[in-house]
């Protein structure tokens, strides 16, 4: 039951995220350009890891942060290829949002910014949950 609850709790955290990360695209007219400009990376790459908690709940957070890295990381490394058939998949809204469309080596801090504050709440979190048992 512990486990169902804990997915639960991480499906609403991952579903937020996606919200806020979109918003950051989105609204960009009426929040900070600095926030407009990293933020959407940050929340990408925190979707990436809360999405690997759900899936591997029962794996230690480490595992989740090495695959959130490798799969950001090749997300990323994989916009130096562009062939016609990846390039029209990229151009539309989903393909964009999950794939990107260009490299860009700033964007690997900003996963790993959003990686790492995401592991830190997560572990604050499972601290605080276990104090109360």
């Amino acid at each position: 039951m512990a486990y169902l609850k804990a997915r639960v709790v991480y499906i609403i955290v991952f579903f937020t995220v996606i919200i806020l990360g979109i918003s950051s695209r989105v609204l960009t007219d009426v929040i900070p350009i600095f926030v407009s400009r990293h933020f959407g990376d940050i929340f990408w790459a925190s979707m990436v890891y809360f999405g690997c908690r759900i899936l591997l709940l029962k794996q230690r957070l480490m595992v989740s942060v090495y695959l959130s890295v490798l799969f950001s990381f090749t997300i990323e490394f994989s916009q130096l290829y562009q062939a016609e058939w990846i390039n029209s998949i990229r151009s539309t809204v989903l393909g964009a949002l999950i794939l990107g469309r260009g490299f860009l080596s700033v964007d690997l801090i900003r996963y790993m910014v959003g990686i790492v504050f995401s592991y830190v709440m997560d572990y604050f979190w499972i601290s605080h949950v276990k104090e109360k048992h």
